[in-house]
């Protein structure tokens, strides 16, 4: 496994963490909480994204216009079922989902949440870092790499792990901002 495809994955997993972020509510109404709503669009999953026109005309309030009137119901349908914990109401034009403030007990789930995200995406990096660690081993041992070069591997590995971990603990500390500030 060559160095720069174990960075790229480690990359990968950070991004992948980073949009699971995203989706955390965090008081303010932000329109990549709807990014996960899928809409059962005349029989196939489709993102909410991609039927219709997403925007926040106000800190606590999102407004979402169907391209197509007749999806609405699909679309209030799909956000009821969806894990945001948000009601829609629908004017027959737009919808709109109020974005009640969060309590102190909602918060602290949310950094929990969001710390459990994190440890996800530390996960991965670290399988990333397992896997090339094997196959830097599995080189040496059909000789194709020496010892040292084995090790110079492991460390600059290593190296990466570090970076993209503290990368993840980063993006952690100030999703946990974002949540507690009120």
């Amino acid at each position: 496994m060559k160095l720069n495809e174990v960075e790229s994955s480690m990359k990968k997993a950070v991004e992948a963490t980073q949009r699971s972020f995203n989706t955390i509510r965090t008081g303010r109404a932000n329109a990549s909480l709807l990014d996960r709503v899928l809409v059962d669009y005349y029989g196939s999953e489709t993102p909410l994204k991609s039927l219709a026109n997403i925007s926040t005309p106000d800190a606590s309030t999102i407004a979402i216009q169907p391209y197509d009137k007749t999806s609405m119901g699909a679309i209030e349908k799909a956000i009821s079922l969806s894990d945001i914990g948000l009601t829609p109401s629908n004017d027959g034009v737009t919808i709109r989902l109020n974005i009640p403030p969060l309590t102190s007990d909602r918060r602290q789930e949310l950094v929990k949440l969001a710390a459990k995200y994190a440890e996800e995406g530390k996960v991965s990096v670290r399988n990333v870092r397992r896997d090339a660690v094997d196959s830097t081993r599995k080189q040496e041992k059909s000789h194709e790499i020496s010892e040292d070069e084995a090790r110079d591997l492991q460390d600059k590995i290593q190296n990466l792990t570090n970076k993209y971990t503290s990368k993840i603990d980063d993006l952690l500390t100030q999703k946990e901002e974002d949540i507690t500030t009120i």
